[in-house]
């Protein structure tokens, strides 16, 4: 069985969603060194916060990142993942999947984290945009139809799931008015996400990556733009800059796990979606998946574990 871990992205979040994470050992002093780094109260916000205050993209990012990196570290404690085992982000979880294969320092990745969600939250304010979620229909199809309405697929999700994203007139005309076979859904977002309104965010983003000295992954690491495997840690991080405005391909990355012969997932804090999609996508080809929403969890896989 080869097992690839899987870092979530931005909607995942919850409120309290860090308070069972940080009563594990090691925990607590981790997520305040990366506060200090991310200058944002992690602690509060992943214990206290309301809903509407972590929907923020600004928190929202790096408190996902944060989750995602507390979740691995007890992980390796517990059940150790083996060392060649894949890993893959959604989105923001590409920096969660940076740190964990070695490309980065966690502390750096939370920092990342806080810079691309507040400069993606300014870019949001510049002009109305949004997104919207596009169920069923012909891929290919649904790009081509979005794009006549000066839309882009955003996130090309697989699973039968597209998100368009671009102003937000054009997104409240494809809502109401959907194309035949599909089923739309606007989406309580800041702004169009990965698309050229975010490039006053890749900007400052890629200046901050400038100042990093990225070390070359040392687990297979799959990046969202073509879901192939990336070698050189330079690249893998001027691949994430540049993601900021360009398109989420969800559906290639799982296809590059395949690829891999991946037949079980481990989705980290905060679990579920990216656990869904491939149940839908890979169902007959990843069998097992398991999604970490809190620490009992990490005492069912451990119990596995020790079994075999």
């Amino acid at each position: 069985m080869t097992v690839a871990v899987l870092a979530p992205g931005q909607g995942s979040q919850a409120p309290g969603m860090l308070t069972p994470w940080l009563e594990l050992d090691g925990a607590r002093a981790l997520l305040e060194d990366w506060s200090a780094r991310a200058e944002l109260d992690l602690v509060r916000l992943g214990t206290e916060a309301e809903a509407d205050e972590i929907q923020d993209t600004a928190v929202a990012q790096p408190l996902i990142v944060a989750a995602s990196l507390l979740a691995f570290d007890q992980l390796r404690r517990t059940a150790p993942v083996p060392a060649d085992a894949p890993v893959a982000g959604h989105s923001v979880g590409e920096l969660a999947a940076a740190a964990i294969a070695g490309v980065l320092p966690a502390a750096d990745a939370v920092m990342l984290a806080a810079v691309r969600g507040a400069e993606m939250a300014k870019a949001c304010a510049l002009e109305p945009t949004s997104m919207a979620a596009v169920m069923l229909g012909d891929p290919e199809q649904v790009t081509a139809w979005l794009a006549g309405h000066g839309l882009a697929a955003a996130n090309r999700n697989g699973a039968g799931q597209i998100v368009a994203s671009g102003a937000a007139d054009a997104i409240a005309h494809i809502v109401a008015n959907p194309l035949e076979g599909t089923k739309i859904r606007a989406l309580k977002v800041a702004g169009a996400f990965h698309t050229q309104y975010m490039a006053p965010a890749e900007e400052m983003l890629r200046a901050y990556a400038a100042e990093l000295s990225p070390a070359d992954p040392t687990r297979p690491l799959l990046s969202n733009s073509d879901g192939t495997v990336v070698t050189s840690g330079a690249e893998y991080l001027d691949r994430l800059v540049k993601q900021v405005t360009r398109p989420v391909r969800w559906d290639l990355t799982m296809d590059g796990l395949v690829s891999l012969g991946v037949t079980s997932t481990l989705e980290l804090a905060p679990a579920g979606t990216l656990t869904g999609l491939v149940k839908r996508q890979l169902k007959g080809v990843v069998t097992t998946t398991t999604a970490l929403k809190s620490p009992a969890e990490l005492a069912t896989l451990q119990r596995k574990e020790d079994a075999q």
